[in-house]
This record gives C-alpha cells, sequence and structure tokens, in this order.
C-alpha cells in the first residue's frame, strides 16, 4: 500500500514534527550562548613551582628539608604575576609513594617574614571539607576563595601535615624563606620559628580568577632561570622582572626552571621533554613558552653531578629542542628559544671546578648557532650577546655576575628582562627578541 504524503493527517505530523526540530535546535543552540554570557571570569595560572623528587644524600647538594615531617604547619610565601577577585591554590603529591594527608590549610597576603596581613586569612577547602588526601601521584587543586589579589602581590600559604609525611615532593631552590613550625597554626597571624628552608614543600601553583581576558607566557629553563644567583626573598629572577613588566598588558609569566634542569638528562629532576606537558603545555591559556635549556647538559658530564656521564652532541641536543618546538606548535603555542649565556670560571673553588671546559664552550656557541641562524624557533632571544663580557666573551660581564661565573645576580637578572622587546613576544612571524639598543653582533670561536 503507497502512502499519501499529502493526507491531512500525515501533513499534521510533518508540520508538527518541523516545529518540534525548529524549537528543538533553537534551544540547543541557544543554551551555549546562554551559558556562555552567564560564565563568570576565567582562570589563569599566576605563580608556579616545578615538582622534583628528592634525593639521597650521596648527591652535590643537600635537600635542606627534613626527610620526614609531622604535626607541623608550613608557611611559603609566594609573588604572584596577575591579581585577581579569587584564588585558588595547587598542592602536589606527584613524587609520592604514599597519600599525603592535608589536615588544613589557610591563604593570606603575605606581611613581613612569616606575618600575614589582618583581615585576609582565608580558610582553603577542597571539595568543601578542610582536610584533604592527596593520592599518591597526582595534584590536588582547592575550592576558590574569596581573597582579592593585587598584581604583584605576596601571598602566604600554610599547610599543616598532621600525620608522618616524607617529603617526596619539592621544588629544592625556591629562594624564599619557608617556615615550619609544630602543631596546626595555618591561622597564626606571625611563625615562631627556627626551623626554615629555602625550598617549596609539596606546594605547585596559585591560580587567579581574573575579570578580563588575559594570557600567559611560560619560562622553562634550569638554575639560571630558577633565580641561583638572585637575591633570597627579594623577586629578583629575570622571570621576576619580566613579570613586572608584562602586567600592563595581562600577561602572567609562570616560572618553569628548576636548578640543574637539563634538556635531556634528569636528576635535580626530571627532564624537559618529560616535564613540557606538565609544566607548560597543560597551563592555561599558554601563548608563547621560552626555553632556556642546554648549558647543564653540556657541562655536567664529568663533574660532580655526573662522573660517568657522556656529554651529548650538538644533533642531540638540536633534535631535544625541536621535539618541544613541535609539540608547542601542536598547541598552538609560540617557542622563544634563548641562547645559552657564557660560564668560563664557573663554580671556582667547589668539586665543580671543572664545569667549564673550553671544550664545552665550543659546543656551546654551536648551539647558540644553530638557534640564532636555524630559523626553526618562532622568536630568540639572544641572553648571549647580552651578557658577554665585550673584552672576554667566554665569561659574563663583571656587572652581571653573582660571583660565580655562571648565575647572573640581581643586576644581571633585571637586565635579562629589560632587553626582551615585548611586542615580539606575541607577534606570528619569527622575530629576534633584543630590543635594538640591546642587539650586538653575535660572537663565534
Amino acid at each position: 500500500m503507497t502512502t499519501n504524503l499529502n493526507t491531512r493527517p500525515y501533513a499534521r505530523r510533518l508540520a508538527w514534527l518541523h516545529r518540534f526540530m525548529a524549537v528543538t535546535l533553537a534551544t540547543s543552540l541557544a543554551v551555549p550562548s546562554a551559558v556562555s554570557a552567564a560564565e563568570p571570569s576565567a582562570w589563569i595560572g599566576t605563580w608556579m613551582a616545578s615538582p622534583q623528587p628528592i634525593w639521597g644524600p650521596d648527591f652535590a647538594f643537600p635537600t635542606n628539608i627534613p626527610a620526614t615531617l609531622q604535626d607541623q604547619t608550613i608557611r611559603q610565601v609566594t609573588r604572584i604575576s596577575l591579581g585577581g577577585k579569587r584564588i585558588r591554590i595547587v598542592l602536589s603529591n606527584e613524587y609520592g609513594s604514599q597519600p599525603l594527608v592535608i589536615g588544613a590549610a589557610h591563604v593570606a597576603l603575605a606581611d613581613a617574614g612569616s606575618a600575614i596581613v589582618a583581615g585576609t586569612d582565608r580558610p582553603i577547602t577542597f571539595g568543601g571539607k578542610t582536610s584533604a588526601i592527596v593520592p599518591p601521584g597526582a595534584p590536588l587543586m582547592s575550592d576558590p576563595v574569596d581573597l582579592t589579589v593585587a598584581p604583584l602581590a605576596n601571598v602566604a600559604v600554610s599547610v599543616f601535615l598532621p600525620n608522618k609525611t616524607q617529603a617526596t615532593t619539592f621544588h629544592w631552590d625556591g629562594r624564599q624563606t619557608a617556615y615550619l613550625v609544630k602543631g596546626n597554626q595555618v591561622a597564626a597571624k606571625h611563625i615562631e620559628t627556627d626551623t626554615t628552608t629555602g625550598a617549596r614543600i609539596f606546594l605547585r601553583g596559585i591560580q587567579v580568577e581574573t575579570a578580563t581576558p588575559a594570557s600567559t607566557v611560560v619560562v622553562i629553563g634550569d638554575s639560571i632561570t630558577d633565580g641561583n644567583g638572585a637575591t633570597i626573598n627579594a623577586n629578583a629572577r629575570w622571570p621576576d622582572f619580566l613579570a613586572a613588566r608584562l602586567v600592563s598588558r595581562n600577561v602572567a609569566v609562570l616560572n618553569a626552571g628548576i636548578s640543574g634542569a637539563r634538556l635531556l638528562g634528569d636528576r635535580m629532576g626530571v627532564n624537559a621533554l618529560a616535564r613540557f606537558d606538565r609544566d607548560v603545555l597543560s597551563l592555561l591559556r599558554v601563548k608563547t613558552v621560552v626555553v632556556l635549556l642546554g648549558i647543564n647538559d653540556i657541562s655536567w658530564p664529568g663533574t660532580a653531578f655526573d662522573p660517568q656521564g657522556i656529554r651529548p652532541s650538538v644533533d642531540a641536543l638540536i633534535a631535544g629542542y625541536r621535539q618541544l618546538i613541535a609539540r608547542a606548535h601542536t598547541h598552538g603555542v609560540r617557542v622563544a628559544g634563548a641562547t645559552l649565556t657564557p660560564f668560563e670560571g664557573a663554580l671556582p673553588d667547589t668539586p665543580l671546578d671543572n664545569y667549564y671546559h673550553a671544550d664545552k664552550d665550543q659546543l656551546r656557541q654551536q648551539i647558540n648557532t644553530w638557534i640564532r641562524n636555524s630559523g626553526e624557533f618562532d622568536a630568540v632571544i639572544d641572553f648571549d650577546a647580552l651578557a658577554r663580557d665585550p673584552a672576554h666573551p667566554a665569561r659574563l660581564k663583571p656587572e652581571f655576575d653573582s660571583g660565580d661565573h655562571l648565575h647572573p645576580g640581581d643586576r644581571g637578572n633585571k637586565a635579562m628582562a629589560d632587553a626582551i622587546d615585548l611586542d615580539t613576544l606575541f607577534q606570528a612571524n619569527y622575530a629576534h627578541l633584543l630590543s635594538p639598543s640591546q642587539k650586538d653582533s653575535p660572537h663565534e670561536n
């Protein structure tokens, strides 16, 4: 039997179906718009410390943290980048083998030393609870906290650890004093203690809720980026100075530097290829990553850091950089490559006084030549041209040197940040990022 499509009952049903589909489609299209219109202002990272696993007493440097914590409060002070109307905290048990029990946690604006600003103390909750358990290998993000923080504000995060806790996840070179005290003192206005550390313990990041669109620049590097050589408690790392310059553009700067970090090798943290997703690509609204890595790959082998290590070849290091570039580009992130700074005479009168060798410097120069001229980075920051001594190009300028001939001091860090042409950080085309007044002809051996 043939169905007559012009019969009135069928036509009525068909018309009803058309109306139903039209209403359903309109509703489905309207829902995202309504949600978008009502969506609160966005979150962005404003501070971070890359997690590292602890090491044993056989290594060249001590960890400078207690091996075990119990019934103790840790108060850690951070200088954030962008501000916001709400804040949330990220903790990490990434290298733990046991659950991490958080008994309580508070956040406040930091005052001098271990003190907090009166009236700013807020409890931190996790899923509405004031305590939490962080599984091994996992991070823990807090609930939003109603605390307005200004750009470049100092924030104090206090965490109480009630149970016996192995301090397995930390950031060794925090360049900021953290305070450890007996008992639950997360709400204390001032912590009286003789026990301090320069490391970060379990604290991984801080995010803020911004009222206007913002973006992020991440700097992944080694101790030169992490701030070794900068004055402690002074926020004088070169990414700190860069953050101050970018606040007016509503751009956050996140420091993913690890002292001792390498592009290809592990030890003081995992290699950059292994941590790149965690420390760069997983972060919120990243536009550009600056890569300043390789000096430890070149210099560690044969020292107390890595007595049996084999120095990587130029090709191996270039292959590592290419991997970072390719992976960043798949996420729409631009990559600025920074040339490696001079280090002749590095770490004198230490077990690492063979950190420098002419053959190592030749490899550094080969890598710098590739960074400058290959065109594979989206942009180049020529820190070598800026920081080298014109009278002795294998050495840092004396006025930039912290004293160990490897790490810039406060003045050198500020010069590095001030030399970057901010406009080119976000341009789509390949560009050199030193401002015209800071450019210099490349030095080659």
